[in-house]
């Protein structure tokens, strides 16, 4: 790295630390040359492939749609912050992992689709609503149906119930 106040392109690295979690590695440097001190802090560089959308359009990939989506979807629903992040970290992790320099935006919906599916099962219906486009009761009653049929009984127990039961004892319910 040159140095920022002769231009000499010799420096040596005289202390290296983490930053925050670890994605971060700040460097102590010094010139060779005029013996100036100056700090460097270095990060890894992941880049997303751009987004092919329906209609040919490519743009580069937004943290704020993914987010945003998947943030509307579970508007009002009790999901802690955290599962939301985890949820939108995977996603990007897996939009990473494919490879592709380019990615259709079905492919993004798939994925926030699985990620709601194991979040929210009235998440994951908003979602699909819309993402699939539904055009009356039928398709969202088919689709309630195939999500209660291919969720796993570890995740159906986290969930809340899509249509509440009549159970006796309940309140305003015969028992």
């Amino acid at each position: 790295m040159h140095c920022p106040f002769c231009t000499h392109p010799d420096t040596r690295v005289i202390d290296s630390r983490l930053l925050g979690d670890g994605d971060q590695i700040r460097r102590r440097r010094e010139c060779q040359s005029c013996k100036a001190r100056f700090t460097t802090y270095e990060t890894a560089e992941l880049s997303l492939p751009r987004v092919i959308k329906s209609d040919g359009r490519r743009e580069t990939f937004s943290d704020e749609k993914l987010r945003g989506g998947i943030v509307k979807a579970l508007e009002k629903r009790p999901v802690p912050m955290e599962r939301v992040e985890n949820a939108i970290n995977h996603v990007k992790r897996r939009v990473r992992e494919s490879g592709e320099r380019e990615i259709d935006s079905v492919k993004i919906g798939e994925l926030v689709m699985d990620a709601l599916r194991g979040l929210d099962q009235v998440a994951y219906v908003r979602f699909a609503s819309v993402y699939r486009s539904f055009e009356d009761v039928r398709a969202f009653l088919e689709e309630i149906e195939r999500l209660e049929n291919d969720l796993p009984p570890d995740l159906r127990e986290q969930q809340l119930e899509l249509i509440e039961a009549d159970k006796p004892g309940k309140p305003g319910k015969p028992g």
